[in-house]
């Protein structure tokens, strides 16, 4: 069930009076609606949900965009970047996919479970040795930290699954979020329609905010909320974007000017305009 319009309502995030068309299809469903509030910047999709048989096929996945290249990045990231929250710890990755994230951290982390609905990740995390479920709820542990990397974006009534979550994490725990980011600086900008049309993802039913994560994580009661943006994708993508119209140029000859100096300067722009690609969030329970 989709509950995005109610739920982003009751967070003063937006109205039926606020809200404006932002665009009359996405990139995979020709006639579905999405929406952007004025006055928050909250972009979402009220009229949809992925049906339960695609996230346990996977069939969803065929209207992503990630590619290895970006997969391997993300991996290593996030590895490096929070190693501090599964070192030594028992953790849950909350829509793991394929599992590489739960994988590499299960060789630091006291122990490690996992959540995915699709089938066959589903079937090989377990007879691996990772302890995979439907619903966090079915896991008999309570968690130091749960992960949920670009899951929380694909779920219709995610002030319910951060709930259920929060029930999951030890006192003093903690979560850690990322998702696609609204202002994203191409998609803010208005004037490239083709990223746009690219971007927008029926299975994506929200794009958040800053202000979005902050309310919705206090409203399922998690405490010391800390939010800040990431730019997954670097200056070559952005330029190739604005070059050619469309994706890829971090693989092409763009990426030639690729650095991590480089990076980090854009990447710290961004955050200050707060038009990042990506935010980050983490919260703790009391």
């Amino acid at each position: 069930m989709n509950k995005i319009f109610d739920t982003l309502r009751s967070l003063g995030l937006t109205s039926l009076k606020t809200r404006e068309l932002f665009s009359s299809h996405t990139r995979d469903n020709k006639s579905l609606k999405v929406w952007k509030d004025k006055v928050s910047g909250v972009i979402y999709i009220e009229d949809f949900v992925t049906p339960f048989e695609d996230f346990k096929s996977g069939e969803y996945r065929n209207g992503s965009n990630k590619g290895t290249y970006e997969s391997e990045r993300d991996l290593n990231r996030r590895l490096k970047d929070h190693e501090e929250l599964y070192l030594d710890s028992v953790v849950c990755d909350f829509g793991c996919g394929s599992g590489d994230f739960i994988r590499k951290a299960a060789l630091k982390a006291s122990k490690v479970a996992a959540v995915e609905l699709q089938e066959n990740h589903f079937k090989s995390l377990n007879l691996q040795g990772i302890s995979c479920k439907k619903s966090i709820l079915e896991h008999e542990i309570l968690f130091d930290t749960v992960f949920a990397f670009h899951s929380l974006e694909h779920l219709g009534d995610p002030l319910k699954y951060l709930e259920e979550i929060k029930s999951k994490i030890k006192s003093k725990g903690k979560i850690l979020i990322e998702v696609p980011h609204a202002k994203d600086f191409l998609l803010s900008s208005g004037f490239l329609e083709e990223f746009k049309d690219f971007t927008l993802w029926s299975s994506h039913l929200v794009l958040y905010t800053e202000e979005a994560l902050q309310k919705i994580l206090e409203k399922a009661g998690f405490k010391d909320i800390l939010i800040h943006g990431i730019q997954r994708y670097p200056l070559s993508n952005h330029l190739y974007w604005l070059h050619k119209k469309k994706p890829g140029g971090h693989k092409k000859e763009f990426s030639l000017i690729d650095s991590k100096s480089l990076h980090y300067e854009y990447e710290k722009v961004l955050s200050k305009i707060n038009q990042t690609d990506t935010l980050i969030a983490s919260a703790t329970v009391k």
